[in-house]
């Protein structure tokens, strides 16, 4: 009885669907944050801030942070080369926990790392379990072994 209460019928119904849920929600924050970046920040907007926070080379880590967001942010949502763009998003999430957010506290309000946390969590949850059913890379996967 205890198992019954602890696991629903839907649990394993609806399981396949989680890593495109988490995959997705993760993608799109990526991509919204790329998009800022590019598009309304500017490159040198992004350049000085990183600047700012004293990186070495900020113009190129500019290129590299905002078009990787905004790129990696995509692929993630359709799930292309999953690991290797969670690979990046646990990078970006980890340097942005230790150069911007552990300092001001737990709190987003206050600039704190609550929400940083969640996205390295996730990043590091799709990394481990992979992009799941419904993804370019698992329909690629199917393929190569002659599943489609």
């Amino acid at each position: 009885m205890f198992n019954k209460l602890m696991k629903c019928d839907c649990t394993a119904a609806c399981a396949s669907w989680a890593p495109l849920v988490l995959r997705v929600a993760l993608g799109l924050v990526f991509l919204m944050h790329g998009y800022q970046k590019v598009f309304q920040m500017g490159i040198p907007g992004v350049s000085g801030f990183l600047g700012s926070l004293g990186f070495p080379a900020p113009e190129l880590f500019a290129y590299i942070l905002a078009y990787g967001e905004l790129v990696f942010g995509a692929m993630m949502i359709i799930g292309l080369l999953t690991h290797w763009v969670a690979k990046y998003h646990v990078i970006v999430a980890l340097v942005a926990l230790f150069t911007v957010h552990i300092s001001k506290g737990f709190f987003v309000s206050s600039g704190g790392y609550e929400f940083i946390l969640l996205i390295l969590a996730a990043s590091i949850s799709i990394l481990v379990t992979g992009p799941g059913k419904y993804s370019v890379d698992e329909m690629w996967l199917k393929k190569k072994e002659g599943g489609i």
